[in-house]
């Protein structure tokens, strides 16, 4: 029988508390849950609603607020406009597809260099505790590139999606609609006339 997704109350004087171990706990430890792959949902200790999500947007935020941010501002702002726009459900569902896939080239990188060096020689250890001490920044720096290179394929991919939107409804006639207003309304203007010159 698997094992019970980990369940973590919050209280409202915003402490965390396992009930696995019976224990309060700190973002710090949810982090090292979230490093551990370990399952998890946090929920408010009085109302049961479910403030995953808010536990793990507030671990993001102190590991920006670190020394080593993974995105810029410039790719902040455009994630926040993304928000209410009509694109916003294919970005979310773009960047966690992009996500997975780099995280799968991670663990294949890693199941490589396990066959290559072996997992029980002294050498092959120290080996692979130095691949993992190079690959936490490196895989950061990489991540950062790859999201910043994504936004602005993506950013593109809107653009070229409204300018294929107004192409095509171009050349279809709506009411109070026209892709240039100014020789639409000389157009109109032109009709009484030709109209009065008809009656004489």
């Amino acid at each position: 029988m698997p094992d019970q997704v980990r369940l973590i109350k919050k209280y409202p004087n915003r402490r965390l508390y396992d009930t696995r171990t019976s224990s309060y706990i700190t973002l710090t430890d949810v982090k090292d849950l979230v490093l551990a792959n370990d399952d998890f949902q946090v929920v408010d200790a009085k109302t049961g609603d479910d403030l995953t999500r808010g536990i793990l947007l507030q671990i993001i935020l102190e590991e920006e607020a670190g020394g080593a941010p993974m995105f810029t501002s410039d790719l902040l702002s455009h994630m926040i406009r993304f928000y209410g726009n009509a694109m916003q459900g294919m970005m979310g569902k773009y960047l966690e597809n992009n996500i997975k896939a780099f995280t799968d080239m991670q663990m294949k990188l890693q199941d490589q260099a396990r066959s290559i060096y072996g997992e029980n020689s002294p050498i092959s250890q120290d080996l692979w505790a130095q691949f993992l001490n190079f690959q936490g920044p490196a895989m950061q720096s990489m991540m950062g590139a790859y999201m910043e290179q994504s936004k602005k394929m993506l950013t593109q991919m809107q653009e070229q999606v409204e300018s294929q939107t107004r192409n095509l409804f171009s050349g279809f006639q709506f009411p109070n609609y026209s892709q240039n207003p100014p020789e639409a309304g000389q157009h109109a203007a032109a009709e009484p006339r030709k109209t009065s010159s008809s009656k004489k």
